[in-house]
């Protein structure tokens, strides 16, 4: 076992979380799937190194047994799913901060291995031209204590904005009983980028509290917490520790749905 895979605490939660298991051989209803655990262990290594597939230590398995149980589970919504439900956990526990939230954006560059998913386009696979050349742009939702609640991949020159609403429209944590899940926040904190009359309109909309500098072209004004300003770090931070896993930092995936699926597993992580 590598000193950086799941450790045995992390498996006892995230464990009950996972498909059963198939009977073992000799029963009926087919062969069961290679164990779970080296499985996923292999595909955090994938995530952490940024290594290309082929060079899977062979400690975690056959690389097509990897790769394809990533690819299957996030077809079957499995890596979102289980997002949910950590979080789900967390807030049972109170450990989930919906007092503030805070919404960032980041440019990750594109390898140009990233380039030509078949039957598809730029626009549709989150590729975009920045500053930086081909890129894709990253923006996260943050709870107050700066853990992963969402994500939403669009092209690189794309600007924050445009996908704000969706950060606040997705990521509902089941709360325990029949009451409904919790989704929006009771403040939001953003920088100057998020300020427009459209935002600010939406964020009134359902009753959530802003703390977003106003442009200079703005005419309203109004007061500004500066100091609650200031621990929109938190989401800053985020970003840095999610980018320590290079998967992350440089985009190799052709597919954004892949890619969205690693930023979900890396938020899987650090929730465990």
């Amino acid at each position: 076992m590598n000193s950086r895979d799941l450790t045995d605490a992390q498996w006892e939660r995230l464990q009950p979380l996972l498909p059963p298991r198939r009977p073992a051989k000799g029963s009926t209803g087919g062969r069961p799937r290679n164990d779970d655990r080296p499985i996923i262990n292999g595909i955090l290594w994938i995530l952490r190194t940024g290594a290309p597939w082929p060079d899977l230590p062979a400690r975690y398995g056959p690389t097509s047994t990897v790769s394809t149980r990533l690819y299957r589970w996030r077809k079957a919504g499995l890596w979102n799913r289980i997002l949910a439900a950590v979080q789900a956990q967390a807030d049972a526990a109170g450990d989930l901060d919906w007092e503030t939230h805070f919404v960032d954006g980041t440019v990750i560059r594109a390898h140009q291995h990233a380039a030509g998913a078949h039957e598809s386009d730029a626009e549709t696979e989150a590729l975009g031209r920045s500053q930086g050349g081909v890129s894709t742009k990253v923006h996260l939702r943050a709870e107050g204590q700066g853990k992963p609640m969402t994500f939403v991949l669009t092209p690189g020159q794309d600007h924050e904005t445009t996908a704000l609403e969706p950060l606040l429209e997705q990521g509902a944590v089941k709360r325990p009983g029949r009451g409904r899940p919790r989704l929006r926040p009771q403040r939001l904190v953003g920088d100057k980028g998020y300020s427009s009359r459209k935002i600010r309109a939406y964020l009134r909309r359902y009753g959530i509290r802003s703390t977003i500098p106003r442009k200079r072209n703005e005419r309203r004004t109004g007061s500004f917490d500066r100091a609650l300003y200031r621990s929109r770090n938190w989401v800053e931070r985020l970003i840095n520790r999610l980018k320590q896993f290079r998967r992350l930092a440089t985009r190799y995936e052709k597919r954004k749905e892949n890619y969205h699926a690693m930023w979900v597993i890396a938020a899987i992580l650090l929730w465990l």
